[in-house]
């Protein structure tokens, strides 16, 4: 297999199968007693092979080349070098991965999905973008399309001939979706003409795929303004008439020349202009926006993996490289004039910026494969046990893709640092993960609206905060299965971070009673960040409870230095020692910076919200 610079596999391991026991599912749930280790290990193996071997090969090619917009026949060309690995990841089944075993899918736990799709995004985020948003289409299609749509679209869709988008996004609706101006005609055999155009549609048209199904919102001709009153049609590019395609009057104007995510056309694309495009109505007129957000839960989550996969790639190209960059003698040798240069890895500066980005990942893989469990127990389960994952789920979903994205910024740009000047450099990959890292911050509800989304819906609003006291309730659980294994003041330092956050919100919830509803929007990202915050310490210390042990009983009773030469010699100590220095150093170093957040909260600072545009002075008036 070719070197991984992706995910480390080991990890994705450790988590699976030590901490969530993935391979012991099919004991509780009968929908997977076929499932065991093997199984499994074949799924993550074929992702590694095909990330390595396939994907991550033809990154660097796809940036360079980027895509290409032909204005004579308003076509669109992706990067050559991505339609092989696309076809491969069609032939491979990953369209399938969760679909039932009845439906012809492999109908695998969901956190076999995340795991797998880590690997596979790691290795390119634009090139499985056209995938990943055909897969959210074809969910969507397939949950709320007529038998006759479904059968229209959803095989293409699955082996790969036909790709599919989401169009929300239009010049003058971007975050507010309600103000969108396209509409919808019924016509007399069930059909509706579509009339409007859509901005920044990732996968809008391009050259793989034979044909297009755009997910598209419009309002129908009388229905009321705002969100409500908007319906979600699947708006095909080419219509199928008596066996043969036919154009569907849905055109590409013009694609964007980005920052980053090259390899992905995100294209402008107009609806009807010659008054013979045709829609299919999904579901109910009038139910738009309740349907889209079934598949735009899917696409938050999936950008939050986005941002995982990115902070884990960048951290494994930065370990290779500072274990192999020659620079400066170690510290203990810099009076030594006769000292040996080192490589820069054993420098304590660079060891901390290596150790903050192995932190970060590793707590977000666990909780990225940890949502893929609510949502497994959601559909598989009954009764209170599928309330409260969905519960968790719920008030997970916009902290893991705000905090994950936000953490990609930070651990791509820390990577550069640690490579210098050449990461600064086109020739080395981190300059790219930087640049495609950005984009994960803002589409798909950009990381301020799930902030909001995150406090008002999920927290304050939220009856009773039932899905806070869930997910609280599990993580006194883990404090309590932590105790007397991991040492106490790591223990102390999270149940601490809870209780300081309880109190915060208890103050935000006393501000909205006395409507200072203005606080309460201003604090909305600081509150999701101190989650984000709480969610990864709650994550390490659950790990540090299973490695502790395991880690001891490798060492054998040493220690030390003892612990550190047999960490050389030994692969498997040395990972679960690198686990639990981890776990310590994100809830030791990291983990003490939620309580400035939590003050500066809890203080009541007010200058933003005097802050009247009047005040930023010196930018010209347009």
């Amino acid at each position: 297999m070719a070197p991984n610079y992706c995910v480390d596999s080991r990890d994705v391991r450790f988590v699976l199968f030590e901490l969530l026991e993935t391979d012991n599912l099919g004991k509780k749930f009968g929908q997977f007693a076929d499932f065991d280790r093997e199984m499994f290990e074949e799924i993550l193996n074929l992702a590694e092979r095909l990330a390595t071997e396939q994907i991550y090969p033809v990154a660097a090619e796809g940036d360079r080349a980027g895509c290409q917009y032909d204005p004579k026949d308003k076509s669109v060309t992706i990067p050559a070098v991505y339609h092989a690995p696309l076809k491969a990841y069609y032939d491979a089944g990953f369209m399938t991965i969760l679909d039932s075993q009845e439906a012809g899918g492999m109908g695998m736990p969901v956190e076999m999905y995340y795991a797998s799709s880590e690997y596979l995004i790691g290795a390119s985020v634009p090139l499985m973008m056209y995938p990943g948003l055909s897969l959210g289409a074809k969910n969507l299609i397939r949950e709320f399309g007529s038998e006759e749509t479904k059968s229209l679209f959803l095989d293409r869709l699955t082996e790969g001939t036909w790709g599919g988008t989401m169009c929300l996004t239009e010049p003058d609706a971007g975050s507010d979706v309600g103000l969108g101006k396209s509409r919808a005609v019924r016509q007399p055999d069930g059909t509706y003409r579509i009339f409007g155009q859509n901005i920044f549609i990732s996968s809008g048209d391009n050259d793989h795929y034979e044909n297009m199904v755009h997910l598209k919102l419009a309002r129908v001709e009388g229905d009321p303004p705002g969100s409500k009153g908007l319906s979600i049609f699947a708006v095909p590019k080419y219509r199928l008439e008596q066996g043969r395609l036919v154009f569907n009057d849905v055109v590409c104007s013009g694609i964007e020349h980005k920052m980053g995510i090259r390899g992905s056309s995100t294209c402008t694309l107009n609806f009807g202009d010659g008054g013979d495009c045709i829609g299919y109505l999904l579901g109910e007129e009038r139910q738009g926006m309740k349907i889209m957000f079934h598949m735009m839960n899917e696409e938050r989550t999936g950008v939050g993996i986005m941002g995982l996969a990115l902070s884990s790639s960048a951290y494994l190209h930065a370990v290779s490289y500072a274990r192999n960059r020659v620079q400066g003698t170690h510290v203990t040798q810099m009076l030594n004039p006769g000292a040996k240069p080192t490589t820069i890895i054993n420098h304590p500066d660079v060891s901390r910026m290596l150790l903050w980005m192995k932190s970060h990942v590793e707590g977000m893989r666990v909780l990225c494969a940890f949502l893929g469990r609510c949502a497994t127990v959601e559909r598989a389960a009954a009764g209170e046990e599928a309330v409260e994952a969905r519960a968790i789920g719920e008030l997970l979903r916009p902290v893991f893709k705000a905090g994950c994205t936000d953490t990609a910024v930070l651990a791509t740009s820390e990577a550069m640092q640690v490579y210098g000047g050449y990461g600064y450099c086109a020739d080395y990959p981190v300059e790219r993960l930087m640049r495609d890292s950005k984009i994960t911050t803002i589409y798909e509800g950009t990381n301020g609206i799930q902030a909001m989304d995150f406090t008002m819906r999920k927290l304050l609003m939220n009856r009773d905060q039932q899905y806070y006291r869930a997910f609280r309730e599990r993580m006194r659980k883990t404090a309590g299965l932590a105790r007397g294994i991991v040492d106490e003041r790591y223990v102390a330092a999270v149940e601490g971070g809870i209780a300081a956050f309880d109190e915060t919100v208890e103050f935000m919830k006393g501000q909205a009673a006395q409507g200072k509803y203005l606080h309460l929007f201003m604090n909305a990202t600081p509150l999701q960040q101190a989650m984000f915050m709480v969610s990864l310490a709650w994550a390490h210390l659950w790990a540090l409870a299973v490695a502790t042990p395991r880690l001891q009983s490798l060492a054998g009773g040493r220690s030390g230095s003892d612990l550190e030469e047999l960490a050389r010699e030994n692969g498997e100590v040395a990972y679960y020692r690198g686990r639990v220095l981890s776990g310590q150093f994100y809830i030791g170093h990291e983990f003490p910076r939620l309580r400035g957040i939590l003050e500066g909260i809890r203080g009541g600072e007010s200058a933003a919200i005097g802050a009247g545009e009047e005040v930023f002075t010196g930018a010209p008036a347009v």
